[in-house]
């Protein structure tokens, strides 16, 4: 049980430039030592690259990348009797949208050399096509939950 209050959502504006939602949840997301302007020239940047490549639109092709990387199921440690089972449970709303932009984060950044902006749209360009680090993450998760399948009846008892 969580002690207090929870802490009040805070409202997001949308990006300035595409005046989209999920693209400025991203972007805060992306955003280190409250540098936020950097982290709109990254993620402009990646996107305007992305949409280069692609011949496409630049917000369009974000949110496919979203909804590509988005996991569907997780799994969630639960003790019962004395041991510890992983439970695969759907993942709900903002979650999914945490998860993936973490995932695409993270994988940019491991990525070797050049610029973030560079690294970014390479992570894009990758999941479109089915492929890099964002996307094993997501193929590991939801392999977890598909091998954990037999311990789903945990999942909403107490």
């Amino acid at each position: 049980m969580p002690r207090g209050k929870q802490a009040p959502k805070r409202d997001i504006l949308p990006d300035p430039k595409y005046h989209n939602l999920t693209l400025a949840k991203f972007i805060n997301y992306t955003m280190q030592d409250g540098k936020k302007t950097v982290a709109q020239d990254i993620v402009y940047g990646a996107l305007e690259h992305l949409a280069e490549k692609k011949q496409g639109d630049a917000v369009k092709l974000f949110e496919k990348v979203i909804e590509t990387i988005r996991p569907q199921v997780e799994v969630r440690s639960r003790r019962v009797g004395g041991a510890n089972y992983q439970v695969p449970m759907p993942v709900m709303g903002n979650r999914g949208l945490a998860l993936s932009f973490r995932w695409i984060l993270d994988a940019a950044r491991k990525r070797k050399g050049r610029s973030m902006q560079e690294r970014l749209s390479g992570e894009f360009l990758d999941i479109l096509e089915g492929v890099g680090g964002a996307m094993k993450k997501k193929e590991d998760t939801h392999r977890m939950a598909e091998a954990n399948k037999a311990f789903a009846h945990f999942a909403r008892r107490r």
